[in-house]
């Protein structure tokens, strides 16, 4: 794998924010995608599970994207999300993502119900035809999510053309993406990690290219991940990112817990959103211990923050 590939570096999820009445904001969404570029991401990733994707009708699912491309254009590179629950769908939302001038796509096997090896074969297959961007495979363990063998996504990236990176994210992410790595040989030119980048120490001394946080202190991951390059060859600056890891780990763990309503709400103090309101279904509440706990958290994390986009409680 490149260590000079576009495709490296911190690829945010872009949330979808909503108005009170929880129709979609799309100005809301702009700015998330000016700030995410104003706080150094490489690329964006929209729309996908930190985005609410499954709670986004068809329609709004192509605003995003289309709003995405527009702002990003230019300076940061977009993955659009096209899982579906069928390889009809997945396909057609693989080629509207091109024609609407995305970098590449991003795909779970199918999200309904869990199919068969074939299945999924069938299904990426569907994607790879569908046009000629980058394909991301995307191994996820949670909610909706279908994990994947070595053998399975090796198997993939080798026989489908457009099918070339792999984003890792089932439970035991940095030793799957050494078994993926070493399955997959040249066949993979890069394999990115997720879960907040809650290991990504690990997964980059294992080989990762990247990681796809959520976007809410994209700025932090970025001075991260610029640490772990930089501590290539400079011993200061890997034990700065060991620093910043440190400092970044409590609202990682946070996140675990609250999830899409931490993004929101973290945006919201930020000034890049108006409501922190969610979607999904299930989603836990931050009540009035959880607001003070992370208030402290990211006062921890404001000397790493963009200036222009401090946090206020």
């Amino acid at each position: 794998m490149t260590q000079t590939s576009k495709w490296r570096g911190v690829f945010v999820i872009v949330p979808t924010p909503f108005n009170p009445d929880l129709s979609l904001d799309v100005e809301g969404l702009r700015r998330i995608v000016r700030f995410s570029v104003a706080c150094g991401a490489h690329g964006l990733v929209a729309p996908a599970n930190a985005s609410e994707q499954p709670y986004l009708s068809d329609a709004e699912r192509q605003i995003v994207i289309r709003t995405v491309v527009e702002e990003a254009q230019g300076k940061a590179l977009v993955i659009a999300g096209v899982t579906a629950a069928t390889r009809l769908i997945a396909g057609g939302l693989a080629r509207d993502a091109e024609a609407m001038g995305a970098d590449a796509v991003m795909a779970m096997p199918p999200n309904m119900q869990r199919g068969t090896e074939d299945e999924i074969r069938e299904y990426y297959a569907a994607i790879d035809a569908a046009g000629s961007l980058p394909v991301f495979l995307q191994n996820y363990g949670g909610a909706g999510g279908t994990p994947m063998s070595p053998v399975l996504m090796a198997d993939l990236l080798r026989d489908l053309p457009d099918v070339r990176f792999v984003k890792e994210e089932t439970e035991f992410s940095s030793a799957m993406m050494t078994r993926v790595i070493e399955a997959a040989g040249g066949a993979m030119e890069g394999i990115m990690g997720g879960k907040a980048g809650r290991h990504l120490l690990d997964e980059y001394a294992r080989g990762a290219c990247g990681t796809m946080p959520a976007c809410e202190i994209c700025d932090v991951h970025v001075a991260l991940w610029n640490a772990l390059e930089a501590g290539q060859t400079d011993p200061q600056a890997k034990r700065r990112a060991r620093e910043i890891y440190r400092i970044l780990l409590p609202l990682l763990m946070f996140e675990t817990g609250y999830g899409t309503a931490v993004y929101k709400e973290v945006l919201r103090r930020r000034g890049v959103i108006d409501c922190a309101v969610i979607r999904q279904t299930g989603g836990r509440v931050l009540d009035r211990f959880a607001m003070a706990d992370l208030t402290a958290i990211l006062d921890d994390l404001a000397p790493l923050m963009n200036p222009a986009f401090p946090a206020r409680a």
